[in-house]
Formats: C-alpha cells, structure tokens, sequence
C-alpha cells in the first residue's frame, strides 16, 4: 500500500464529505478519481457525532474492489444512509458529524505454528481484524479497540460477534483470522481542518 501524505488524506476526505452532502441535496455527484493512488485499495468511511465522537455510521470495503474515487463514494454514501444500526443521515446533521477515513492494506490471514495463539499475531493500535468462516464475516478497523480500551482476547471476540459468530469462534479450525492496517485521516470538526489520527 503506498503511504498516503496528510495534503492526500485531506482530498479524500473532503470528497467523502462532498459525496454525502451532494447524495442528500440530490446533486449529482463528481465523479473523482485520484493520481495519486497507484493502486486500488481497501476504505473505510465514519461518520462520528460532533463533539460527542459517537459512532453514527460506518460502511467500507475491506478488500481493493474499486478504484479509490469510486470506493470512497460509495464508501461515504453508504456510511451516511445504509448503514443498517442507523436511521439515514439527514442533510442538518451533516454539520454535526465528523468525517473519519481509514485507507487498509490488503487483508493478511494470519497463520499459527504450533503453539503459538492468535494473540501473539495481533498488536493493538496497529492491526484491525476480519473473521470469516460459516458462510459469515465480520471486520473491525485498528481504532476500535483503542477507542474502546479493549485487550486482544476482547478485540478478537468482539470481532467475531461482529460476524454473528460466537464470541469463541476464532478458536475453531472452520473460522479463519485476517489482520489489516489503516491510515486513517480525520477531521477535526464538522468539515474543519483534516489530521492524520495516531493510534
């Protein structure tokens, strides 16, 4: 993954908010892509209440599906009005949420040698977790269990839970682990100045 500038981050962003603000007026949308990106790659666009920092919607693509204009729109849109755990983003809370972009690595499955458990593999503030296994997934980015003040074991239930999984179900052989990192670019009020977040 090619390492993105804090100028680059502020483009996403900025485009992330223009997408949903032009979603909601029903304005058509730019169609951006970014010279910058070498390759496609994996986003994830939050919408966090302002300044309570409350989780008000969040939709990505953790694999490179698309070329990076296209995942963040569609990434920025979905976060604002399909993220199921929330009614739609009206066009007045815009102004009351922040936007928050998380730009992943390709997903890597972890693999243990004998003896070893997957809490040697996994280093908080660094790595965020897909689980996938039983025809379910689920995936939560590096910031959650920083946010959240959660330990490995809890990071890796807490995803598993998020795939609708038991909370134990990483420990069986039919459900597979992956890790991930992200550069994650926020703004620090409502469409206000844009900071590199470091977790």
């Amino acid at each position: 993954m090619c390492m993105l500038t804090l100028e680059q981050g502020k483009l996403l962003v900025g485009y992330a908010r223009e997408c949903i603000n032009c979603n909601l007026v029903r304005k058509e949308i730019e169609n951006k892509e970014f010279s910058f990106a070498k390759d496609d790659q994996g986003v994830f666009v939050t919408l966090l209440t302002y300044p309570e920092k409350d989780l008000r919607g969040c939709i990505g693509f953790p694999e490179p599906a698309y070329p990076l204009g296209k995942a963040v729109r569609m990434a920025a849109i979905s976060a604002a009005v399909d993220d199921p755990r929330f009614p739609e983003l009206s066009s007045d809370e815009l102004d009351k949420v922040v936007v928050e972009m998380s730009v992943l690595t390709v997903p890597e499955k972890i693999e243990l040698a004998k003896d070893e458990i997957y809490e040697d593999k996994i280093k908080i503030g660094a790595d965020g977790l897909i689980v996938k296994g039983r025809s379910c997934s689920g995936l939560l980015l590096p910031q959650v269990p920083v946010d959240l003040g959660w330990d490995k074991k809890q990071f890796l239930m807490q995803t598993c839970t998020k795939a609708g999984l038991p909370s134990d179900a990483y420990l069986s052989d039919d459900v597979e682990v992956f890790k991930f990192q992200a550069q994650i670019f926020s703004e620090v009020s409502p469409g206000g100045d844009v900071v590199r977040k470091e977790l």
